[in-house]
């Protein structure tokens, strides 16, 4: 058996990546075969000895350079305890153990295997797929070690500079906290190392964003603006869950079976995706039937239209089109089901009758809107107050007093 002989190679395929580095790797010699071993070290050409096959002007130097040995030594161990095991060695077999120790230490593969193994429903496993996608472009490789409160502080930090809202950062980290407690339960990580303990997740209270009935009446009109005829099936998509208040789950798991007919009225019957909630709609009795309106006009493709593409991108065709309307909130498809509880409680409709409206399993969720009564209770004493009512019950004439 030929011995292995092991070097360190910098820059081997002569290029260097975006951010002007090259990665430095662990060359096996094996007879006339060679095989590469990733150290996860870059570095800029400037910084590399190329004779002595060290680090330099590096701030690091000291500490790269110890890694670099490491990373050496640990080949040199897995190979002899191969050896010792009476294994007949080659650099495929040393590359296969090496990858299946570093399985058994990456998160980002456990990650992975508990989300693929869960029960979680098809939207939520999307969301903490994205959650395990955001972790890799951060970090390719994350061991169970490198799961400090210092490594949330960089992943939170990372999150904001691309841009992310305080509340989806939010709810990254509550993804990355579940599966960090599993990895606990599950003895990979030492609970009295829990980052969690000493980092707190940070939210912001959210403010939902609704249209009022003008708003509406705008989009309304860009319906019949030829050039937006692309964007049209979106729109009425959001105009339609503006009059029947559902979530984009929901919207796109619709079926023209949905459409019941009761009493030679139109009701829409479907079980919330998120709760597991009945909710039957009579279509004919909510803002004037609108909904059939925009249904009708679509019924020789029913199924097409309740197809659309992902969130993510629906919600970019939705701000373009609110840009056409003039508006100046930003919407989302969201926005619809904000728009439609508000706009009913505002007209007066029972907070409990709007609960079962939106498939709401307790009351206590639909009673985010509550500011929207107080609004409403203001808007009433306003308009009475320009026409005060008399003890008999009639309208009096209101008078300013002369200055």
């Amino acid at each position: 058996m030929d011995k292995i002989v092991y070097n360190l190679v910098y820059n081997r395929k002569g290029s260097l990546n975006k951010k002007g580095t090259a990665l430095v790797q662990i060359e096996a010699y094996q007879g006339k075969r060679k095989k590469y071993f990733s150290t996860k070290v870059y570095l800029k050409p400037e910084q590399w000895d190329n004779k002595k096959l060290i680090v330099k002007n590096h701030p690091n130097s000291e500490a790269l350079n110890w890694w670099l040995h490491e990373c050496v030594a640990h080949i040199e161990k897995v190979e002899l305890e191969l050896w010792q095991q009476g294994r007949q060695i080659s650099l495929e077999l040393i590359k296969g153990v090496l990858r299946k120790k570093e399985d058994l230490q990456s998160f980002i593969a456990f990650y992975r295997d508990e989300v693929q193994r869960s029960a979680l429903k098809e939207s939520s496993r999307k969301n903490h797929l994205t959650t395990l996608k955001l972790l890799a472009a951060f970090r390719p490789d994350i061991h169970f070690s490198e799961l400090t409160f210092e490594f949330l502080c960089s992943f939170e930090h990372f999150l904001r500079q691309k841009g992310y809202h305080v509340n989806t950062i939010a709810k990254h980290m509550k993804h990355l906290k579940r599966y960090i407690n599993t990895a606990i339960n599950k003895d990979y990580i030492d609970e009295r190392l829990y980052a969690f303990r000493k980092y707190k997740i940070k939210t912001v209270e959210h403010k939902h964003t609704h249209l009022t009935p003008e708003e509406l009446d705008r989009l309304e009109q860009l319906r019949k603006v030829k050039g937006l005829q692309r964007y049209r099936k979106t729109l009425d998509a959001f105009l339609f869950c503006c009059y029947a208040g559902l979530r984009y789950s929901d919207f796109i798991r619709l079926r023209p079976d949905n459409l019941v007919r009761v009493r030679d009225e139109i009701w829409l019957a479907y079980k919330s995706e998120k709760t597991g909630v009945e909710v039957h709609l009579p279509l004919y009795l909510l803002f004037e039937g609108k909904a059939l309106t925009i249904l009708k006009e679509h019924q020789d493709d029913l199924a097409n239209f309740f197809q659309l593409k992902d969130n993510s991108n629906v919600n970019k065709i939705l701000r373009n089109i609110a840009r056409q309307a003039g508006l100046t909130k930003n919407i989302s498809f969201h926005t619809a089901r904000h728009t439609n509880a508000t706009l009913l409680i505002y007209s007066g409709v029972n907070i409990t009758t709007v609960q079962k409206l939106l498939g709401h399993k307790s009351v206590k969720t639909t009673q985010i809107y509550a500011s929207i009564m107080d609004q409403t209770i203001i808007h009433d004493l306003e308009q009475h107050r320009e026409q005060p009512v008399s003890a008999s019950g009639k309208r009096k004439r209101h008078f300013r007093e002369p200055k």
